[in-house]
């Protein structure tokens, strides 16, 4: 969105842009691109150029995990007599999806689309949206290719032939060395592109890191989903994530969505118009400029939910910590995440609702199962390519293209993702923060009680266990006692006889 969006509002000149979309939730493709339009983040570039702008979008049906994409001949025609650029993004997200979906969608549909490039007349670049986390086994990741430990046509074929159940039984020793099926298809998928390259056609890879909502443009902190940062940052706001299994003083390689678009153009602009084919790779990150932590994420975020942008409906005040112990954030979930997700579903339950807190606690759960992996391990990644294009640029340029972090207020920035979050996805508006805030102070108040109440009772167990010990050691004491005046009293071969003695004793 952000792309089309960027070349619409930059680049109005733009004879065409076909974009390829499938069906999907009973929504043939042109639906689909009307609901996609309906976004807020278009409303800039319609101010700016009319709603007639959206008119050189172009919906071709198809879907990349389809044979051939879906295409039909007619739209193939056309596109292999318009097309120069193809910017190919489409992929599953999902880090848990089947391995056989995953290959087919991201791996086989990677293979369709240079298949479909190799009949454009007048192609004159292949841009593939790789990720920087697919080269997983190399803690330092250059801006070269690396070979796949597997031959992609041969996955293809055997997910092809196999159904998933099977697929599935064996997808454990497939993915040795990889975390997921997302990171596994995407470097089958590299391998796929360089293959190309190496066979002539104008390729290249940009890996984008952890990609996070817009820091300047269109829309400061818009994003239309909840993966990354400002997804753990809703749960802890709305109190439903309490632990988090984390190397606090670590930290992940994050770029803004505006910033990474701003880079693909650039790069593209790059091969295109300065005929550099030197960098066809590039890792578009940000960590070896500047690295924000774990904890300083949150720790910003829960002054940003707790006093300036609180959300509606929060079960709990906004705390909890990240663990270096796996067994102690496990405790801690059962403690913090299940047993009060149980409690207050029941109360929904009996209060004639349905209950909808386990079923979130198990979506966090999941989550967690991914984010753990990338939590808990540090990768260096090298953006040589990258920092190269900036003095290229003239200061114009450089404004209306922005791909470094000079200025970036990281509390701002997470202040302008929460309210954005609040805005777009939860569907929160503005005039019900003062509500919000009121409801949080309550829910303060309402933790310390609850911890003071937790602590009383624990004191209160202690003194009460130490006391029952107490007694316990006395009655111990005096029975080894007894036993030993009674020994050391009563000859040997008179013990038999002294059970009476014993009984008295006991």
């Amino acid at each position: 969105k952000v792309l089309i969006e960027k070349v619409l509002r930059r680049c109005p000149k733009v004879k065409r842009i076909y974009l390829l979309m499938r069906p999907k939730r009973g929504k043939d493709s042109k639906q689909r691109v009307e609901d996609l339009f309906a976004s807020a983040i278009f409303n800039v570039v319609k101010k700016m150029h009319g709603n007639n702008i959206l008119d050189k979008i172009q919906v071709i049906s198809g879907d990349c995990s389809q044979t051939n994409l879906g295409i039909s001949e007619e739209d193939r025609t056309l596109l292999s007599e318009e097309v120069e650029i193809i910017y190919h993004c489409a992929a599953t997200i999902r880090f848990d999806e089947p391995l056989k979906k995953a290959v087919l969608l991201n791996t086989r549909g990677t293979r369709s689309m240079l298949e479909l490039a190799k009949g454009l007349s007048k192609l004159v670049l292949f841009c593939y949206i790789s990720t920087a986390y697919c080269h997983l086994d190399k803690k330092v990741l250059e801006e070269k290719a690396y070979s796949s430990p597997v031959d992609p046509h041969k996955i293809i074929k055997s997910c092809e032939l196999m159904d998933e159940e099977l697929v599935d039984k064996v997808s454990e020793k497939i993915l040795k060395g990889f975390p997921n099926s997302y990171a596994f298809t995407k470097n089958l998928s590299e391998t796929l592109v360089n293959d190309a390259v190496q066979k002539g056609m104008p390729c290249m890879i940009l890996r984008p890191s952890v990609v996070i909502p817009t820091w300047l443009e269109p829309l400061p902190g818009w994003m239309d989903n909840i993966n990354g940062p400002t997804g753990l940052l809703i749960g802890a706001g709305k109190g439903v994530i309490r632990t988090m299994y984390c190397d606090n003083n670590g930290y992940a390689d994050f770029i803004p969505v505006d910033i990474c678009v701003n880079a693909i153009l650039l790069a593209s602009w790059n091969y295109i118009g300065l005929q550099d084919r030197t960098r066809i790779i590039c890792n578009l990150t940000s960590s070896s400029e500047w690295q924000v932590t774990w904890q300083e994420i949150i720790d910003i975020g829960k002054d940003i939910i707790t006093s300036d942008v609180p959300l509606n409906n929060a079960v709990w005040y906004p705390g909890g910590s990240m663990k270096r112990s796996k067994l102690l954030h496990h405790i801690c979930v059962i403690l913090f995440h299940m047993i009060p997700a149980y409690l207050l579903d029941a109360i929904i339950f009996l209060s004639g609702n349905k209950p909808v807190l386990l079923r979130v606690q198990d979506r966090i759960n999941k989550g967690f199962e991914v984010f753990e992996y990338y939590a808990n391990n540090q990768w260096i990644f090298k953006n040589e390519h990258l920092l190269y294009m900036r003095p290229i640029l003239n200061p114009h340029e450089k404004m209306l293209y922005k791909i470094d972090g000079d200025g970036m207020d990281i509390k701002k920035y997470f202040s302008d993702c929460i309210l954005a979050a609040r805005t777009y996805i939860l569907k929160e508006t503005p005039d019900t923060i003062p509500q919000a805030r009121r409801h949080m102070r309550m829910l303060y108040w309402l933790d310390i009680i609850t911890r003071i109440a937790f602590y009383a009772f624990v004191l209160w167990f202690f003194v009460s266990w130490s006391g029952s010990m107490k007694n316990f050691a006395v009655s111990v004491y005096k029975f080894l006692h007894h036993m030993l005046i009674l020994l050391f009293s009563v000859p040997y071969s008179g013990l038999i006889s002294s059970s009476d003695a014993i009984k008295d004793t006991l």
